[in-house]
């Protein structure tokens, strides 16, 4: 698989985990203080080849994504679930750990976020499939964000970050089959 795109990564050994899964180039921030720089780079990479976010699923992840997003709009998002990103061993969770089907995977599941689109998804619609509150509202939300792969938020970034990617009714519909099945189990 070799993609147009330059992936942005947040180290070296996510560069050396992405490249025994695709054939592509990436750019390093380096961690979530990024630079002037940086951005200037990865918005010229943008205007020229495309670029995929590509961050750990973990709070300086998200830091990452957020800022790239703010600074240069309509950057693709690629997402790994925390299961997907947990090492053997101990050690942090990350894309480094990742099986390189696994980045495949994310890379074929590829969002980009609208932020001028009008909401798909409602508050009252979130409320009512238990996603924002109550005592299992944590655990939908996670199985919600492994399904739809958009990673894991808390109930007050969930509506966004739903109609950010515009997922649509019957995509949110089949998600919550999926969380209602895994409840079952």
């Amino acid at each position: 698989m070799k993609l147009r795109e330059v992936i942005v990564v947040e180290g070296k050994d996510d560069t050396k985990r992405i490249n025994l899964a695709v054939n592509a180039d990436t750019l390093e921030t380096r961690g979530s203080a990024i630079s002037d720089e940086t951005l200037a780079q990865i918005e010229e990479l943008h205007d020229k080849r495309g670029v995929i976010v590509f961050t750990d699923p973990d709070f300086s992840g998200e830091k990452i994504r957020k800022i790239i997003q703010e600074a240069v709009p309509g950057v693709k998002h690629a997402f790994l679930n925390k299961r997907d990103a947990t090492p053997d061993h101990k050690g942090s969770l990350g894309v480094e750990h990742a099986s390189p089907e696994a980045i495949r995977e994310a890379l074929r599941n590829l969002y980009t976020e609208e932020p001028d689109a009008l909401p798909v998804i409602s508050q009252q619609e979130l409320l009512e499939a238990n996603l924002i509150s109550g005592p299992r509202a944590k655990i939908r939300r996670r199985l919600l964000g492994e399904y739809l792969r958009i990673g894991y938020v808390n109930g007050k970034q969930l509506y966004k970050r739903l109609n950010l990617f515009q997922i649509t009714p019957s995509q949110f519909a089949e998600a919550l089959a999926y969380v209602a099945k895994y409840e079952k189990e």
